[in-house]
């Protein structure tokens, strides 16, 4: 069942408000569909909210119907999950709550038993301004994730995108960034989104990995255990080498060049710290730049409420979770990319494990949480998650890459926070966190709040190394405007 936001179920928004749901789950990707659709068919009343008009999350985004696309699962791998999970949905009770911004969790009451409040702006893209608040006694997190960005000198030029971004471009309105694109920047990710422009048409006379893939082989018990994901990089492989695609691993792009838009980028060997190597760098044409140095857990809405952290292989922050997928605080769950990037296959299990537990919690059956099925899912999660760890730690940036910099360099683009800026905070003004840093020159106080700039920021603000911003609890995940929040003691659904 999907409520529009423009067409809402007045007797129904009317129950909710006063009956709790047994489940909200907070993103419509592969977690947040297999958990929702599973405690639905346990028999719990699931709402799952999420800021797209779609389900199906970033890995699974695809044209609108007014496209046309005849073959929409020809840009995706797995699709035919992706297929199964929408068709059960649909055929499920849950509530599907398209259009809606979630900016805060809270609960309602004190204790580990008290009703969750989801607070989120409705429509398309949050400019309706309809304040909405969906109650519930359990909650799952299956926010997902975004992508890191390294800066380096051009990076604002109009043809910069994120691999991520291409990939977006190509899957949801079937047009490419440019006709010849460069694909840079570190992880797996990379080989899929050349692969696909590359199918689409595009030229692409590179892809520009920062790391090298030897680091693989250092657990080979990750990679024999996990069979589909080498043969996943070999599908990518072969389709690489029949568009004539050339692999430049242990290189970045540190310069981009054009006026009014990239013409050409400089392609520069690595040392083994990510320095780049004097006089290797080499001049690459192209009219668009497709990059990305991995992603980033979106855990804002956890850490608001007091989840605990850890840190990940790359250096990232992903929440800590037991053995069911509870977080640190109890009565909140999460799934996906929130505890670790590991692919949609491992999201779909920790959704499904997620969505079991809830389920057995709430009908008072913990037992049925670790027995049957839900056995055999923390098995196959526990298998997958060893290997997204191997992942991690072969893509982690290292800690030369801000030599990369020049003083001229934007850092936050929000701001215009040049890289000279903000060295000049850290060696004259005494910065030594990304905070401080802030406070000093703006740096994350932009639109995104750090999401770009985040990384570049910490690392320059600890003179080098791979560090990344601390978790910070706040009270908005996404932009809220005023009249939300005076609004927030009307009754809402």
């Amino acid at each position: 069942m999907t409520a529009s936001p423009s067409e809402p179920d007045a007797a129904r928004s009317e129950h909710r408000a006063r009956e709790p749901y047994d489940l909200a789950v907070v993103g419509a990707g592969s977690a947040g569909l297999a958990g929702a659709v599973i405690a639905s068919e346990l028999g719990l009343t699931v709402a799952l909210l999420d800021s797209s008009t779609q389900s199906g999350g970033q890995f699974y985004r695809h044209p609108a119907p007014a496209l046309g696309a005849v073959r929409p699962e020809a840009l995706h791998h797995d699709w035919s999950a992706f297929s199964d999970l929408r068709r059960r949905l649909g055929a499920s009770a849950v509530d599907h709550l398209t259009g809606h911004h979630v900016w805060s969790v809270v609960r309602e009451s004190d204790g580990d038993d008290g009703t969750w409040a989801v607070h989120a702006v409705t429509g398309a893209d949050g400019t309706e301004e309809r304040p909405v608040r969906i109650r519930a006694r359990a909650l799952l997190l299956a926010t997902g994730a975004y992508e890191r960005q390294l800066p380096f000198p051009g990076w604002t030029l109009p043809g910069v995108v994120g691999a991520g971004g291409a990939q977006a471009m190509l899957k949801s309105g079937l047009v490419l960034p440019g006709r010849r694109i460069v694909v840079a920047g570190s992880g797996p990710l990379l080989l899929a989104v050349a692969s696909s422009l590359a199918a689409a048409g595009a030229r692409v006379p590179a892809v520009v990995e920062a790391a090298g893939y030897l680091r693989y082989a250092r657990n080979p018990r990750a990679l024999v255990t996990n069979p589909a994901k080498a043969a996943e990089a070999l599908v990518h492989g072969a389709a690489l080498l029949r568009h004539r695609v050339r692999v430049l691993p242990r290189s970045a792009v540190t310069e981009v060049h054009g006026t009014d838009r990239v013409e050409a980028v400089t392609v520069s060997r690595l040392d083994g710290d990510w320095t780049p190597v004097p006089g290797t760098g080499r001049r690459i044409a192209c009219d668009a730049l497709a990059v990305g140095h991995g992603l980033v857990p979106q855990i804002e809405l956890a850490t608001a409420v007091g989840c605990a952290t850890r840190a990940l292989p790359d250096g990232t922050l992903g929440l800590v979770l037991d053995d069911l997928q509870e977080t640190s605080v109890a009565g909140l769950w999460a799934a996906g990319e929130t505890g670790g990037v590991g692919g949609a296959e491992l999201a779909r299990t920790e959704g499904e494990l997620a969505g079991r537990a809830i389920a057995a919690r709430l009908r008072g059956r913990r037992a049925e949480a670790g027995a049957g099925r839900a056995g055999e899912l923390r098995r196959r999660r526990d298998r997958m998650r060893a290997f997204a760890d191997v992942m991690s730690a072969a893509h982690a940036p290292g800690p030369g890459w801000p030599a990369w910099l020049e003083d001229e360099t934007d850092v936050c683009r929000c701001e215009e926070v040049t890289a000279g800026r903000v060295r000049e905070a850290v060696t004259d003004l005494g910065a030594r966190d990304a905070r401080t840093v802030k406070l000093l020159t703006r740096a994350g106080m932009g639109w995104c709040q750090g999401r770009m700039c985040g990384t570049a920021v910490s690392c320059l603000a600890a003179r080098g190394g791979a560090a990344e911003p601390p978790a910070e609890r706040r009270p908005f995940a996404v932009p809220v405007p005023l009249a939300t929040l005076a609004a927030l003691d009307e009754p809402s659904a």
